[in-house]
């Protein structure tokens, strides 16, 4: 059965959308999608062929056993069963992985995605990556984003030299916005707004390491980043807001990577940075329902990408020179290339099997002078639909992941040509793996064929690209520059740095792969 069969025999993934949209719900959905556990445990466990799929949590439950039923899929509970055609837990444990069967199987969430989608795991594999890469001259193409672009100022307290650096830093009025590395919907979140706070935060984490040296067998505290806090954001109706994009790994075996508008998130209140009531300051919908006035407010803290940017040209086109639909245009360009950056900048770091997906969801702020910051990357997203903008949006972003995700799979799997894909409609492909990864239809991931040495045809276009293992690094110590095909030249190659064709294979491993696409240098 062909690609296309097996998508017209299943059902239009856009039509369940539509079905979502109209709060119509597949027959049987209410026996079959409630997280109660009691009723988990009364459900008899379906058997026969199949094909059966898990969800794990409450999280998107009704849009993911929706479209899974639609398609004629059978919900099973038992989480240690393995004949599963997709399984999507919204809490990765080892056991959703141990005997994944790649190429047979989807699974929701890769399983070490913190190096991107925690505070730490982000922040690290930016700076290796600037720190690599600044070494290695990218030929003419899109530029590289320096980190000090996108990121705010940020230290980690679990690390001794930055931590003191921080205290050392802090020589001015800064506010400072401290945030957990592996924690969401503002949870443990606080701020610094002056050198009291700083310095009786210095002496709670003296005494916290001080408690640890004494009880080694204690459990470790939660890591810890302190961000500079951007005290003058771009507001809307004068409040504070920060916007939900999304970046789907749909594969990473070959690697597809999408990008999809989502919505703004604003908080119930006026912005006042001297508020000591944190949902003044975090947008998130968690901390937006603490508010007393958001059952009234609620349909006020959440825009369409539409309404932010009719808004925008309304209010500030002419008056800050911006081109017309700046938002859906220009904004929307830079959050491409910031997190095109980041996949960039992880890409050789993540367990690439065939079924392996992401969806992951990114929050970036707009300050008043319109310079773009991403704040940070989440996995597993909140998929609620309280309100209309989230009715429109979540829905179709889930399912439309979901159809892109398999037609990927399905593809592969038949040795089928990827593009064109038949399922996109509002996401944007920023990466296609299928021409330039190392991957490729390979069912795991390994130190070895690493670089790519792309060469090219007299008119600029690329006709083969090889791979060079990691044991003729030290031998060739060569590489095209990345660019442009037409920057490219016959007998352009360069050097790569000594301190990583010296390096071990664990230490190349860690940095990122260079690829010739010439999609963001």
């Amino acid at each position: 059965m062909t690609v296309k069969q097996e998508s017209r025999d299943r059902g239009s993934g856009a039509g369940l959308v539509e079905r979502f949209l109209r709060k119509s719900v597949p027959r049987d959905l209410s026996t079959c999608s409630c997280p109660d556990r009691n009723r988990q445990r009364q459900v008899e466990e379906p058997r026969g062929p199949g094909p059966f799929y898990f969800f794990g949590g409450a999280n998107g439950a009704e849009i993911v056993s929706g479209y899974c039923e639609s398609r004629g899929w059978k919900r099973i509970y038992n989480k240690q069963r393995e004949d599963f055609k997709l399984k999507w837990c919204e809490t990765k444990s080892p056991a959703n992985y141990c005997n994944f069967r790649a190429g047979e199987q989807l699974v929701y969430q890769i399983p070490n995605n913190k190096v991107l989608t925690t505070k730490i795991g982000l922040l690290s594999s930016l700076r290796e990556y600037e720190r690599v890469s600044s070494k290695v001259h990218h030929g003419r193409g899109l530029r590289r984003l320096k980190m000090e672009e996108f990121i705010p100022t940020t230290f980690r307290m679990d690390v001794r030299e930055e931590r003191e650096a921080f205290f050392a830093h802090n020589n001015e009025s800064h506010m400072w916005i401290c945030k957990p590395t592996g924690l969401n919907q503002g949870r443990g979140i606080f701020l610094l707004k002056s050198q009291e706070d700083v310095a009786a935060f210095r002496l709670k984490l003296q005494h916290t390491e001080d408690r640890q040296a004494r009880k080694m067998h204690r459990r470790q505290p939660q890591a810890r980043i302190v961000q500079h806090y951007i005290q003058s954001p771009l507001l809307l109706r004068g409040k504070k807001f920060d916007v939900r994009s999304y970046l789907l790994i749909a594969c990473t075996s070959p690697y597809m990577v999408f990008f999809r508008h989502g919505y703004v998130r604003l908080t119930c209140d006026l912005y006042d940075p001297s508020s000591n009531n944190l949902s003044a300051h975090l947008t998130n919908q968690y901390m937006q329902k603490k508010n007393p006035l958001y059952s009234q407010l609620k349909e006020d803290t959440v825009w369409s990408m539409e309404s932010f940017n009719t808004y925008v040209n309304d209010r500030f086109r002419v008056a800050k020179g911006l081109p017309r639909d700046w938002v859906l245009g220009a904004f929307a360009k830079h959050m491409q290339q910031i997190l095109t950056q980041c996949f960039l900048a992880v890409k050789s770091k993540f367990d690439c099997r065939l079924g392996f997906f992401d969806l992951i969801g990114c929050d970036f702020m707009v300050d008043e002078d319109f310079k773009v910051w991403l704040l940070e990357m989440n996995c597993n997203p909140a998929l609620h639909t309280n309100c209309e903008v989230l009715k429109e949006v979540i829905p179709r972003t889930v399912v439309e992941a979901l159809d892109l995700s398999l037609e990927i799979f399905n593809k592969c799997r038949l040795k089928q040509k990827i593009l064109p894909l038949t399922s996109q409609r509002d996401f944007v492909l920023l990466y296609n793996g299928s021409t330039f990864d190392l991957h490729l239809n390979t069912g795991f991931s390994s130190n070895i064929g690493r670089l790519v040495y792309c060469n090219q045809s007299p008119n600029g276009k690329y006709i083969h690209h090889r791979h060079l293992t990691s044991s003729c690094v030290t031998s060739q110590k060569q590489l095209l520059p990345c660019g442009k095909p037409e920057t490219l030249r016959h007998d352009s190659v360069q050097t790569l740095p000594t301190s990583y064709c010296n390096s071990s294979q664990e230490d190349q491993h860690k940095a990122p792969l260079f690829s010739c696409c010439g999609l963001l240098f």
